[in-house]
């Protein structure tokens, strides 16, 4: 099943009363507010900050958003209903779909099979004629997800310090070109980035109107970055590990190996007294 699902797509399944599970995985303060006050119908809520992240008191462990524990995330699933055999389809407002990209990783991670983004997310649905409401939608009582560990591959700090900078190995910083460089953080404590980086910013895995270039796109785009680095050799990152997820996602959808998650990102990094380049 291709990671990425077209609006259309995703029309004709509701038309043909397929079964999935749509998620409304948005993540922001107003979220959940904004979800209850309209989202797709059929919809449920999944909360960024409880359901798919352990957020700690001290970002410099983990950084902003750490990946909550296997069990826990198991229980996620659950309470959303969903079981090894569902089909699984995530949205979310924004636009670009990070937050969306998130979930999509660590469904993918525990092995789950099928599992699709909405490009374009919310407002693409709606341009094609799928309904939104705020009808109360409530998930099926299915049991506990079996899941004994993440299947994709991972990166942590000491990693991460290790081998940055070395000419065999790749690491992807995909937020925006000014946080990059050191102009400006509008959210971490500190400016810059891991020397030695590289920065590909996640938006430009989307064309204009914020939907997923396509697959030969982004395969001849993503190819030529990572084909001098070994597959064990390639890293991720973002601000906290959610937008990562989204690069993670496009290079997935363009047939290419899943590289390692650097979950704790720059929000961990920047607060643990290692190494920072700016180009400012």
């Amino acid at each position: 099943m291709k990671p990425i699902i077209q609006p259309d797509e995703l029309l004709s399944l509701r038309e043909q009363g397929s079964s999935y599970i749509l998620i409304d995985a948005t993540n922001s303060k107003v979220a959940r507010a904004e979800y209850e006050k309209e989202h797709l119908d059929g919809a449920l809520f999944v909360d960024g900050n409880t359901q798919l992240a352990h957020i700690g008191e001290d970002a410099s462990k983990g950084g902003r958003h750490p990946l909550p524990s296997v069990a826990q995330f198991a229980h996620s699933l659950k309470s959303l209903g969903i079981t090894p055999d569902s089909h699984v389809i995530i949205y979310d407002t924004v636009f670009g779909g990070n937050s969306a990209a998130r979930f999509w990783w660590m469904l993918t991670a525990v092995g789950h099979q099928k599992v699709q983004v909405l490009s374009g997310g919310m407002s693409a649905a709606q341009q094609v004629g799928f309904p939104s409401n705020n009808n109360v939608v409530k998930a099926s009582e299915v049991g506990v997800y079996p899941v004994t560990e993440w299947q994709l591959p991972l990166a942590d700090i000491h990693e991460i310090e290790t081998n940055v900078g070395r000419e065999d190995y790749v690491v992807i910083d995909v937020r925006e070109a000014n946080r990059y460089k050191g102009i400006t953080e509008p959210i971490d404590t500190v400016a810059g980035h891991i020397p030695g980086a590289i920065n590909v910013p996640f938006m430009s895995n989307l064309d204009e109107q914020g939907m997923f270039l396509t697959e030969e796109q982004l395969r001849e785009k993503y190819t030529a970055i990572l084909q001098d680095y070994p597959l064990e050799n390639r890293a991720v990152h973002c601000g906290s590990g959610i937008t990562a997820c989204h690069t993670l996602l496009a290079i997935t959808a363009a047939g290419i190996p899943t590289p390692k998650l650097y979950v704790g990102s720059w929000s961990e990094w920047s607060r643990s007294n290692k190494p920072i380049a700016t180009e400012a």
